[in-house]
């Protein structure tokens, strides 16, 4: 079974892969599968990133949008 990809481990795959070929020490053989691999990385990280600021921002609007009861941070 495959394990959830998480953006912090997207991201620091996408870190070791710019380093091996930043580095020169990948193969040539290998180049167009750790590209491949990099391309599906960072449209990850990118979906990830704008489905948290929409997330963020419906929070924002509802918390502004909602009477204060004086309980703010309770849930924190």
């Amino acid at each position: 079974m495959e394990a959830i990809l998480t953006y912090e481990a997207a991201y620091n795959e996408l870190k070791e892969i710019e380093a091996a070929i930043t580095n020169e020490t990948i193969s040539v053989d290998e180049l167009a599968s750790k590209v491949k691999r990099a391309a599906f990385l960072v449209k990850f990280c990118q979906d990830k990133l704008r489905a948290t600021e929409q997330e963020v921002n419906a929070i924002i609007r509802r918390d502004l949008n909602s009477p204060s009861t004086g309980d703010e941070g309770e849930d924190i």
